[in-house]
């Protein structure tokens, strides 16, 4: 787990125009803040937040093969752990909009998630999978992972359903991952200009695993078998609907009781 790094952390320093600058990252106290809160099921932690600043004074510059100058904005990135409320499930981070300091940094995206906090509960030497990752992005520029897949005006609010999600591989070695599954792959991405507020609650769904074994042979023909929790098995390439049928098996369940 990446230790959280002071605020006023001091990026690397780079020649801008023949001189060195402070780059370091000196939020005002009065800077509007932005407050991200996850309220977590007992399964999961927080992951450790990527929080990237940006600043169109401090530019970033390059040089192609032809020796052709390119110029970005600077970025400076910082690194916070989620603080719990009381004994509460509730999680949060306090960021400052405005990074100040010489190069104006000002607050660009956040990256967070959760993961399982206890691995070990699916076997011996399982490996934490991915999944349960959101972006937020806060400015005009694409995140570290892209562009927003939806735009949202004003708060954010974010309530998802996600499913435990048990593969195992073979080739190159025997691996076994716990990962969830939810309605993005990895990441759900957003954008929220005027956000003071960002709420992810992920609705954890823990008696509906799927469980997915990949061939140990490769060959035409062989492909990764999803079992689900009604027992039905899907191993014909199929890869994108596998949060829709879980979604299905679920509500017909629940419509049961």
């Amino acid at each position: 787990m990446i230790k959280e790094i002071p605020i006023a952390i001091v990026a690397m320093v780079i020649s801008l125009s023949g001189c060195a600058k402070d780059y370091s990252l000196a939020p005002p106290a009065d800077s509007e803040k932005v407050t991200v809160t996850v309220k977590l099921p007992k399964e999961l932690k927080t992951e450790t937040m990527w929080v990237m600043y940006r600043s169109a004074t401090c530019k970033r510059i390059s040089y192609g093969a032809s020796g052709q100058r390119t110029e970005r904005d600077g970025h400076n990135s910082v690194y916070k752990e989620f603080e719990r409320q009381g004994q509460s499930d509730i999680y949060q981070v306090e960021l400052p909009k405005d990074g100040g300091g010489a190069c104006q940094w000002h607050l660009a995206n956040v990256t967070f998630g959760v993961a399982y906090a206890d691995p070990a509960r699916f076997g011996e030497n399982v490996i934490p999978g991915g999944g349960g990752g959101v972006v937020v992005i806060l400015d005009h520029n694409n995140s570290p992972r892209g562009g927003a897949d939806f735009k949202i005006d004003g708060d954010l609010t974010i309530q998802k359903n996600y499913y435990p999600w048990v593969s195992e591989a073979f080739l190159g070695g025997y691996k076994k991952h716990i990962s969830l599954l939810g309605e993005g792959h990895l990441y759900l991405k957003y954008q929220a200009l005027q956000a003071q507020k960002i709420y992810f609650e992920p609705i954890l769904h823990t008696d509906f695993m799927l469980h997915s074994t990949e061939p140990k042979e490769k060959k035409e023909g062989n492909y990764i078998a999803f079992t689900f929790p009604d027992g039905s098995v899907w191993a014909d390439g199929r890869l994108d609907s596998k949060f829709q049928k879980l979604q299905a098996i679920r509500l017909a369940a629940e419509n049961k009781e």
